[in-house]
């Protein structure tokens, strides 16, 4: 077919990329383990516990269970004298079993009172986050603010102020509702409540900044439970401030629901720029391991170019072309395998999350993606030969027959990274 009645286009196809964002930047701290959030660094993946606090153990297995599945913070709730008298062992426990990652403390409404009167919980937090919507009442407010800010500045931590949906100032919340009520074009109630998020949020933030606080220590949130108002407040949010931002929906929810809502907001806003902080906070399904939020928070950022946490998996979809289930269990299984192994391999092989393997069903487009791939194998489908071919760095090497294919597949892929990204491999090069 003849190409020469296409036009010749004056500019090449832009190529999409998430915007950059210049915020500040905060350091949350734990001995020597620094996480830079803000100013350029990476956006960061959270994570929180649904453990009792006061479980010492549970808690500190669920945080290094997180931590290993590869969040860089985990939120813990603080919200009982017992529970702020268990969070320096937790964080004893923690330092014993080899797990540095920054423990937040979640405080409402008497955050104040457990800061002041248990300085060890103080001491082992590395961020407060802080609701101004339920620190306290008409006077008392300021009062309370300003001890959780004090003990920021003493113990020298990072805070997020986080204005929630369901908990705002209603206060405040009066007060523009009454102000709307004399527009002569009033706004509609959404829109109130969308100002009256983000005004909290800044409000509170320069209040902090006005009682000493860095600013740049300061992360702000205004969390929602609906896609499209979260995607409206974090635009202005964005466009008011340079503090750095968390992002998350308050109630993503469970399953698929809560992934593909976490999914569609967070991508809307990364793309443009905007989140130094993510959160997938999903309702774990009854078996379900805690970690799956961190998995589903890590795989957008990933999907989106923003980072790269563990190698690629390409697998197709699966047709009539491929009744058979084994390149099916053959995908899942290798990309548990890679998953699994990547903590012992991130120190073993240094860049090895950028690996690339594709596992295909069929001829069609199997030998195609796995020479676009590191390493690949395009698994016989219905009614093709008994052959599944391998390709290892865009070329065909060996093929391989027979009941064994996923484990010998897998053998590959070892000895793969292994060569590539093993202590010798810059020897061999």
């Amino acid at each position: 077919m003849s190409l020469d009645h296409l036009p010749l286009m004056p500019t090449p196809i832009a190529i999409a990329r998430p915007a950059l964002r210049r915020s500040r930047q905060s350091q949350v701290v734990w001995g020597s383990r620094v996480v830079t959030v803000g100013g350029g660094a990476p956006v960061r993946v959270q994570s929180m516990t649904n453990t009792d606090t006061v479980d010492v153990i549970g808690t500190a297995i669920q945080v290094k269970e997180l931590a290993i599945a590869g969040s860089e913070m985990v939120r813990i709730t603080v919200n009982t004298p017992e529970a702020a008298q268990a969070v320096p062992h937790i964080r004893d426990q923690l330092d014993k079993m080899g797990i540095d990652v920054p423990l937040i403390g979640d405080f409402h409404y008497n955050g104040h009172r457990l800061l002041t009167d248990y300085p060890a919980c103080a001491e082992a937090l590395s961020k407060y986050r802080i609701n101004p919507g339920n620190v306290g009442k008409g006077d008392k407010r300021d009062v309370q603010f300003g001890q959780m800010i004090e003990a920021a500045m003493r113990f020298n931590k990072a805070i997020r102020i986080g204005v929630n949906w369901g908990s705002l100032d209603q206060e405040l919340l009066a007060e523009l509702m009454d102000a709307n009520s004399q527009r002569a074009e009033p706004w509609e109630a959404r829109q109130v409540m969308y100002e009256a998020l983000i005004s909290s949020a800044i409000s509170s933030a320069q209040r902090a900044e006005a009682m000493g606080l860095n600013g740049d220590q300061i992360a702000l949130s205004c969390k929602v439970s609906g896609v499209q108002d979260l995607i409206s407040v974090y635009r202005e949010l964005g466009r008011r401030t340079d503090y750095a931002l968390h992002l998350g929906l308050t109630e993503a929810g469970m399953g698929t629901k809560g992934t593909v809502a976490s999914a569609t907001a967070l991508s809307v806003l990364l793309q443009e720029g905007i989140g130094d902080t993510i959160r997938v906070s999903l309702t774990p399904q009854p078996g379900e391991a805690r970690t799956q939020e961190v998995v589903i928070a890590s795989e957008i950022l990933q999907s989106l170019g923003l980072r790269i946490f563990v190698p690629s998996v390409t697998a197709c979809p699966g047709c009539g072309r491929t009744t058979s289930s084994t390149f099916q269990e053959l995908a899942k299984q290798i990309d548990d395998f890679l998953r699994a192994q990547m903590p012992v391999w991130r120190a073993r092989y240094p860049g090895v999350e950028n690996l690339k393997v594709a596992v295909m069903g069929c001829i069609v487009n199997g030998p195609g993606e796995s020479k676009h791939a590191d390493i690949g194998i395009s698994l016989p489908g219905t009614g093709e030969a008994p052959a599944a071919p391998v390709f290892i760095d865009g070329e065909k090497r060996l093929t391989l027959r027979g009941e064994g294919i996923a484990q010998e597949f897998q053998v590959l892929v070892e000895n793969y990274i292994e060569n590539r990204f093993g202590s010798g491999s810059a020897e061999k090069k």
